[in-house]
């Protein structure tokens, strides 16, 4: 325990200043992790071939995760670093603040942190008191206060043990945060070697919480905005300084990445962090399992379930496989950046909530001209995110080929607990109006981000029960965007392209003509109006009908399509990609109508 004099004599520049190192050593980590991902990689895909461009893509995937760990971990150094500084110069404030008491009222603090005073002339000695002076020592149950009754009598002792306790609480405070801080910053230190192993990032996440349970008076997460519009979020978080802003990314990343209205990029990197983690934690888990058992074996009986397998699947088996390939996804979405000039990904959220969610840009939207955000509908979940990410992946390589010289960014956004029983579920409309507030925070957090409604031409893209998630959000609030697109829609719980509040002139549909889900869905999922249905302009129905968007009468523009079913909207090279392509750059004029 150091002793009073120390704890007053103290200086903790050098904490601070140490603090600020393991910080720019984070930034930088942060920093080369952008250039080996966004600069390096792409050339790669373009210089090497067969096994030797796989051994490179494989280098630079580690080297980009190294650096993001060496981010985490040094940004965690530098929080308790100043954590600790915060404590013990509380500690010290305190200390001096009773010293100065004792100076003012002439007391004299000893070594061991008694205080010496002389008694009050102003009442009686109590029989037990001497004449003279007094010595109050720290360490009584309840620090006596001056005033008629206490310290027998005696003002001045009563005051005196205040002190002595004052002091004897401060120095304890410094010692008990001095220690707690020594074991979190030794535990905050790295194995040898150049490789980040699972273990490693899942002592991160411990580390982090260990961080935060210590540094709570320092950053607290009650700080960080809940429930609050993007436009509130990002005042927050331009108010912060950068060290603080920093701090936050670092020692909450769940909660920074998720934050609407917050830049794409500061989201991007706290959700590689969560990203990284829960990997590593679920690869572990289901490692702890063993291999997965056949599904089925042949018996005498035929072919039965195999009770190994459902004893692996009851202890989550099945649940950590599907969120390991929903990973994997991410993760071969970031190594494709280059082929093709793809742009750098961006990842705006990602979570293990539900069914799990994931946010994936191509390209950072808050700098873009042109911005789409694709919405899935069932079946839609993390497990699945490969085939969302490439329907995105199709559009932005379309679009780009048709706005040379302006950027655009597409967005898959899986941030929804879709339908995923076409028969029991998708019917249900419970489903877009729970997740219709989520999309609006989202589209509005984009805007915000970017910088006003004129800062970027938005496009929504709904496929199947998104689009009627589309449809709820638009009509329940001014939506964000300035056009809406849907394919294969089943209905968006509104009756006419009007209602969605983009304006009827920039609502577009395609319906392919073996599409089941338009002619199911329209019983569960239309809107209503009083109209009259027309086929190629021939009148068939009149009264309150009830339409979907591939209705002539729902007012929509209906895109011309060349694919068949309800999945191949996004076939390479195809007039329903390309369309698509044309509204998201405001090509309209390239747009191939149904006539």
């Amino acid at each position: 325990m150091p002793t009073w004099q120390q704890l007053r004599d103290a200086k903790f520049t050098a904490y601070e200043d140490a603090a600020d190192g393991w910080g720019k050593v984070s930034n930088r980590a942060d920093a080369a992790r952008i250039r080996a991902e966004q600069d390096m990689a792409a050339p790669i895909h373009t210089t090497q071939k067969g096994e030797a461009k796989n051994a490179a893509q494989r280098d630079m995937t580690r080297l980009g995760r190294n650096y993001q760990y060496l981010h985490g971990e040094c940004g965690l150094v530098r929080t308790t670093l100043n954590s600790l500084v915060l404590e013990l110069s509380e500690a010290q404030k305190k200390l001096k603040q009773a010293l100065q008491d004792a100076a003012e009222l002439r007391f004299t603090v000893h070594e061991d942190g008694s205080v010496e005073y002389p008694h009050s002339t102003q009442v009686p000695l109590a029989p037990s008191a001497s004449a003279g002076d007094g010595v109050a020592k720290p360490g009584s149950p309840v620090p006596f206060l001056p005033g008629a009754g206490e310290a027998q009598g005696d003002p001045n002792r009563g005051k005196a043990e205040d002190i002595a306790e004052r002091i004897r609480q401060a120095v304890t405070s410094a010692t008990e945060s001095d220690n707690r801080y020594a074991g979190i910053l030794r535990r905050l230190k790295a194995p040898e070697g150049l490789e980040v192993t699972d273990d490693m990032l899942m002592d991160e996440a411990r580390d982090m919480g260990e961080v935060r349970k210590a540094a709570g008076r320092y950053l607290g997460k009650d700080h960080i905005p809940h429930g609050m519009s993007p436009a509130d979020n990002k005042k927050w978080w331009d108010g912060l300084t950068q060290e603080q802003r920093e701090e936050y990314q670092t020692l909450f990343p769940a909660e920074i990445g998720a934050l609407d209205g917050i830049p794409s990029a500061v989201r991007d990197s706290a959700n590689r962090t969560v990203l990284d983690e829960a990997q590593a934690q679920v690869q572990h888990d289901l490692d702890k399992l063993g291999p997965e058992p056949p599904k089925t074996i042949v018996t005498g009986a035929g072919v039965v379930r195999n009770p190994e397998w459902t004893a692996w699947d009851a202890l989550g088996g099945s649940r950590l496989k599907s969120q390991l390939k929903g990973m994997q996804a991410v993760q071969a979405r970031f190594d494709q950046t280059g082929v093709d000039d793809l742009p750098p990904a961006y990842l705006l959220g990602f979570d293990l909530k539900g069914n799990g969610h994931v946010i994936l840009a191509n390209g950072n939207p808050d700098t873009a001209d042109n911005t789409a955000v694709y919405v899935p509908g069932t079946t839609s979940k993390l497990e699945g995110a490969h085939g969302d990410i490439v329907r995105m992946t199709r559009v932005w390589q379309e679009a780009n080929a048709m706005s040379s010289g302006r950027s655009t960014s597409t967005i898959t956004w899986i941030g929804y607990d879709a339908p995923q029983e076409i028969l029991t579920d998708s019917p249900r409309p419970s489903y877009a109006y729970h997740a219709a507030p989520t999309l609006d925070d989202f589209m509005d957090g984009l805007q915000t981000a970017q910088g006003g409604p004129d800062a970027s031409h938005t496009t929504l893209i709904g496929h199947s029960y998104g689009s009627t998630v589309i449809g709820v959000a638009a009509k329940e609030d001014r939506i964000a965007a300035d056009d809406i697109v849907v394919a294969g829609s089943p209905g968006m719980l509104v009756g006419d392209a009007g209602d969605l509040g983009v304006g009827k002139n920039h609502v577009w549909s395609e319906a392919a003509g073996s599409d089941p889900v338009p002619y199911i869905g329209r019983n569960f999922l239309g809107g209503w109006k009083w109209a009259v249905d027309t086929y190629h302009g021939v009148p068939y129905n009149a009264g309150y009908v009830q339409t979907i968007p591939s209705d002539e009468s729902f007012g929509a523009h209906r895109m011309d399509v060349d694919t068949g079913g309800h999945s191949a909207y996004w076939t390479e090279g195809s007039t329903s990609l390309k369309n698509q392509a044309a509204v998201v750059v405001g090509r309209y004029d390239k747009v191939q109508e149904d006539n």
